[in-house]
């Protein structure tokens, strides 16, 4: 009787990853660390180690540590502001739309990457006046201030006092969003729907319940087909 011999495994090769995936799995896996760590509780050799490359790998396409956490952080902050950008410039939207749809972005971009939430608003304050979070706060603020000027003029306000509701406004909504990161609860149209009450009927005239008008205006629809 004669015994075959037995089969071995097949030994495929790891697939080598192109210079652009490369780039790719280590600004992963930088985020992740500068999330969990900080920039200065992160060193080169950790994400060399956690991406399965030597650290020279590392500085052939990022230059340095800093270079790196630059590529990052720009990255988050284009996606924040790309998307604050699109909800604040929809067409034929009244003011209470925009500022629901802004507000909507911002939470939606806080749970969609918590990662990048926490290192671009890390170590940085609506207060102060550097800092991606605080800049990108700080451009709504000048938008929000011109439609806050058109409506004082509009009802006959002092238009003068606009840049200092503006940035009231967006630092309500920015320390609510990081405040609400740490449970996610209510949801995010609650959330929503009771920041832009508060915005726009002050304390003394607060809803109840308040809700987004796109619901109202989709209970309206459904009502009126039926």
């Amino acid at each position: 009787m004669t015994s075959t011999p037995a089969s071995r495994p097949s030994r495929h090769p790891r697939a080598r990853m192109t210079s652009g995936q490369r780039r790719e799995q280590l600004i992963s896996v930088a985020r992740r660390l500068f999330a969990d760590n900080g920039v200065a509780g992160t060193s080169v050799e950790e994400i060399a180690a956690t991406a399965g490359v030597s650290k020279p790998v590392v500085y052939e396409h990022f230059g340095s540590k800093d270079g790196l956490y630059a590529v990052v952080v720009d990255r988050e902050v284009r996606l924040l502001q790309d998307s604050l950008n699109a909800a604040m410039t929809r067409p034929k939207q009244g003011p209470r739309r925009t500022l629901e749809t802004a507000v909507l972005a911002l939470l939606d971009y806080i749970d969609a990457r918590p990662e990048g939430n926490r290192i671009i608003s890390r170590d940085t304050s609506v207060r102060s006046t550097t800092g991606s979070y605080a800049s990108i706060l700080s451009d709504v603020a000048s938008w929000a201030e011109g439609i806050l000027a058109d409506n004082f003029n509009r009802h006959g306000f002092d238009a003068s006092f606009s840049p200092l509701y503006a940035p009231a406004l967006t630092g309500m909504v920015g320390m609510a969003g990081q405040a609400w990161i740490d449970t996610r609860e209510p949801a995010k149209e609650v959330v929503a729907a009771h920041l832009v009450d508060l915005a726009f009927n002050g304390l003394a005239r607060v809803s109840e319940n308040p809700r987004l008008t796109r619901h109202s205006e989709r209970e309206e629809d459904q009502s009126s087909s039926s």
